[in-house]
């Protein structure tokens, strides 16, 4: 399966049995990103987070009164 990067615009080849390909095929919402690109995201993510002044806003449970 010929995929693309959605940063870079690099066009790539994954097997076509993968769970990525899978993916992409069956949710048209899932996007691919290349290694280099998923690895540089991580590393900035990372960084931010290290400051204290990244936060991750999560949903606010609800408690269940039963």
């Amino acid at each position: 399966m010929r995929v693309k990067c959605v940063i870079c615009d690099k066009i790539e080849t994954i097997d076509d049995e993968t769970l990525t390909a899978k993916r992409l095929r069956n949710r048209p919402i899932h996007t691919y990103m290349c290694k280099p690109c998923n690895e540089r995201i991580e590393l900035k993510t990372n960084e931010r987070f290290a400051t204290g002044k990244f936060k991750l806003y999560q949903d606010k449970k609800k408690e269940d009164t039963w």
